[in-house]
């Protein structure tokens, strides 16, 4: 049972450290969505200028393609932070993803097996104390099991195996 109750205490702390430095990565993302947004605003501000530009008679559409072009590298800029944004979700989400998967894979491979042979263990000792005689037969084991487990079973008189035969608990 304390087994089990660590096993989910350092999953959930897995789980928690992940998604707090998915969200200090994430933070890395800011200066792409600032590059964003100043991209987006220079090209929009340059786009209206080169509308304004293209209204003056005789050289109008010669200013308008200078800041048509400068426009361009404006949304280049917006879609270079657009980019870094996207990049550091994915290494937040992988960090993250690592940072989970490979401690509670850790916890399962040295638990999960332990659990399983002490589930089965704990099915058959059960299975057997059910059956007719099953309580001898499990107080016969403990008889001939290990000699450190006697140690602490006060002795009655006649010694335990006499015990035994009379149906002593």
């Amino acid at each position: 049972m304390l087994a089990d109750l660590i096993a989910v205490a350092l999953t959930a702390a897995a789980v928690k450290f992940a998604l707090t430095v998915h969200d200090a990565i994430m933070m890395l993302a800011e200066p792409g969505r600032k590059a964003q947004s100043a991209g987006d605003d220079l090209a929009s501000g340059l786009e209206d200028a080169a509308d304004a530009a293209s209204k003056v008679p005789f050289i109008g559409d010669t200013l308008k393609k200078p800041l048509q072009s400068a426009a361009g590298a404006g949304t280049g800029l917006s879609d270079a932070g657009q980019s870094l944004q996207h990049i550091v979700g994915q290494v937040a989400t992988l960090t993250a993803l690592a940072l989970i998967v490979l401690p509670v894979a850790f916890v399962l491979v040295l638990w999960l097996p332990l659990r399983l042979r002490w589930i089965k263990h704990s099915a058959t000792t059960r299975h057997l104390f059910e059956d007719t005689g099953g309580a001898d037969l499990l107080a016969l084991r403990t008889l001939t099991g290990p000699q450190r487990d006697l140690v602490g079973v006060p002795v009655p008189p006649g010694g335990l195996a006499d015990a035994w035969r009379r149906g002593d608990q």
